[in-house]
């Protein structure tokens, strides 16, 4: 069988979850005997190599600009990919949704992983907001199958849309601490700072958790990990905080793989404040790596973490921050046992393996279909 991917950056380019989504599905895919395709944006590799760990890789040029870089090199993609004669399509990313269109007229069969409700995050206000929900309702029209990473995210496509969809979580993979020296780098020592990681993006509610943590009496630190790649004044307001509260920590972008979990792995407790997304990757990064977890109370964060079972919720204000880390800051046999049990939170559901058989099962429902 023959599967193209379209809407990442490429392989094995890894900036973001999509990407890192990616490597674990396609070398995966690999090894079950998929023939697999990947369309890299061309610019982001001085080395375009035609086969990597037996994935087949593709360069497409595009327009590098913010809002059209992905658009214009997925339409060259999805045309590229229905002349060369594969069985599949599968397209990441709801922004994408139109260019179903294409695929249907060449009669390909194709599945979209729509991911989160893009058009409620506040980076996509007006124009774009009103593009991503119709470009979401485009794929719901022209796509053969949808996929959502949550069962929440499948209610509301069937709610909004009308439309249903296959659920197919994302993964994690159990990890242990093996060099907890890394840590040191920021002059943290285990159990004595509280970490958030991902980006400064006012979705992600960093405001609301690093001002409610400086409202608490913690004599412990706040580790931030994370950045843009482009400076705003959300993110500069955020980091100019440590000059007034010096328990704050901004590490900037970490790049060290291996330091992250290490961060991941002594910290007190992770914090988890994003909201529109649906299977979230750093929170499966949490689970993974053992942390006792407070999150922000949405039905995403619920799902995976099973209600109460893997974490405790804090409401989208910061005296609930305030007061969550004043119940959790003393208890430290309960974030004990909350770290013992959390690696039991990649069940079968977020397993890798079992959500690559899930992907190959779609593929051939979609190649039989079209035979």
């Amino acid at each position: 069988m023959r599967v193209a991917i379209i809407g990442t950056r490429g392989y094995p380019y890894v900036y973001s979850g999509y990407e890192t989504f990616l490597r674990e599905l396609v070398e995966r895919l690999v090894k079950k005997n998929v023939k697999v395709t990947v369309y890299c944006h061309r610019n982001l590799f001085k080395e375009k190599p035609k086969n990597v760990n037996g994935v087949d890789l593709v360069y497409i040029p595009t327009i590098e600009t913010k809002s059209l870089s992905q658009l214009v090199h997925s339409f060259f993609s999805m045309t590229h990919a229905c002349l060369t004669g594969v069985d599949v399509i599968f397209v990441v990313n709801s922004a994408n949704g139109p260019f179903g269109l294409i695929s249907r007229l060449f009669k390909i069969p194709t599945a979209i992983n729509v991911d989160g409700l893009e058009w409620l995050r506040p980076k996509w206000k007006g124009f774009g907001g009103k593009y991503f929900k119709w470009a979401s309702k485009q794929a719901t029209r022209w796509y053969d199958i949808i996929i959502n990473d949550a069962d929440e995210m499948r209610r509301i496509y069937q709610e909004t849309f009308d439309k249903d969809s296959v659920v197919i979580a994302y993964g994690g993979n159990i990890r242990y601490s093996k060099e907890p020296a890394l840590i040191k780098e920021w002059d943290l020592k285990p159990k004595e700072y509280y970490l958030i990681v991902g980006r400064f993006i006012p979705d992600n509610n960093w405001g609301i958790m690093i001002e409610g943590f400086m409202k608490s009496n913690s004599k412990r630190k706040l580790v931030v990990v994370g950045d843009v790649p482009y400076e705003n004044d959300y993110s500069s307001n955020l980091k100019k905080l440590s000059e007034v509260d010096e328990r704050l920590v901004f590490t900037g972008l970490v790049t060290n793989r291996n330091a992250v979990a290490e961060l991941f792995h002594n910290a007190y407790v992770y914090m988890h404040g994003h909201e529109f997304g649906g299977t979230n990757p750093t929170m499966l990064e949490a689970l993974s790596f053992g942390s006792a977890i407070i999150a922000l109370d949405t039905a995403f964060n619920r799902e995976v973490l099973s209600n109460e079972k893997y974490g405790l919720y804090f409401q989208k204000n910061e005296s609930s921050v305030e007061n969550l880390i004043a119940e959790i800051d003393t208890k430290s046999d309960l974030v004990t046992e909350m770290k013992s049990v959390s690696r039991n939170g990649i069940t079968k559901k977020y397993n890798w393996d079992h959500i690559t058989d899930q992907y190959i099962e779609v593929f051939e429902k979609l190649k039989k279909a079209f035979s």
